[in-house]
């Protein structure tokens, strides 16, 4: 198998981490995002263009990708490692409250952007008998009030995870879908508009999963045995654990 990896969503948080995790693994890794100065500063930081390679695209635009997955040279055309993490959520707020704008970008990024770069790099992956890792979260089987669309895109991404396994076993690609729980990054910003008190308050004295600890357990699934596949890894930081169920009571009664 080729040590070629392609991270998406690399200028922050999970996907930056993910990345300089499977440099220091002695992967080349090509990283994407919309933001080019951020995707330069990782390359340099990683050992340069012969240690990793920038596409700054948009993962929501079909044509974008193809042409940027065409334009890898042949030092990094063949990767072997696809680790779809460009995601995001958008509103805190109760469906009937939403901005359908909103969920058509997480759908759009979350689901229609990830299985896009999937199924271009499909062959790839196959002639490599390589690895897809599919971050997806512990929303897509555990609901909360506002998760709506966030969650039921995280769902489709473990679903789709699971069929990929059924699909490619017998080409010898691994499929694995991660997901975590509370994790502090850029995320939660980005999901209240840039809303830094309510980011502090949601992590405050929670001891949330860093990105540095996705990274680790995304370059530990690399590391396994080629017959080794891990199926899906749900990870919570110790202070997370589950509620009791809602019960709504009428107030009259």
């Amino acid at each position: 198998m080729s040590k070629i990896a392609l991270v998406t969503g690399a200028t922050a948080g999970f996907g930056d981490a993910i990345a300089r995790r499977l440099a220091r693994d002695g992967w080349r890794v090509v990283v994407t995002g919309r933001r080019r100065d951020r995707l330069d500063a990782l390359v340099a930081a990683l050992g340069g263009s012969e240690r990793a390679h920038p596409l700054a695209f948009d993962i929501r635009d079909e044509a974008a990708t193809r042409d940027a997955l065409a334009s890898l040279p042949p030092a990094f055309a063949e990767v072997s490692l696809l680790v779809n993490n460009a995601g995001l959520a958008l509103g805190t707020g109760p469906a009937q409250e939403s901005d359908l704008a909103q969920w058509r970008t997480m759908i759009d990024t979350n689901v229609v952007g990830l299985v896009t770069i999937t199924r271009l790099l499909l062959d790839r992956l196959i002639a490599h008998r390589g690895l897809v890792v599919n971050l997806a979260s512990i929303a897509s089987h555990w609901p909360y009030p506002g998760g709506n669309v966030y969650g039921g895109t995280k769902a489709f991404v473990r679903q789709f995870s699971l069929g990929l396994r059924c699909d490619l076993s017998a080409k010898g690609v691994r499929v694995t879908s991660i997901e975590p729980g509370l994790s502090e990054s850029e995320f939660t910003l980005v999901r209240t508009g840039g809303d830094q008190a309510a980011s502090d308050a949601l992590y405050k004295g929670a001891h949330p999963l860093r990105p540095e600890d996705i990274a680790e357990t995304v370059g530990w699934v690399a590391s396994l045995p080629p017959h080794v596949n891990v199926n899906s890894l749900e990870i919570m930081p110790v202070t997370q654990s589950w509620a009791p169920f809602a019960i709504q009571r009428d107030p009259a009664a």
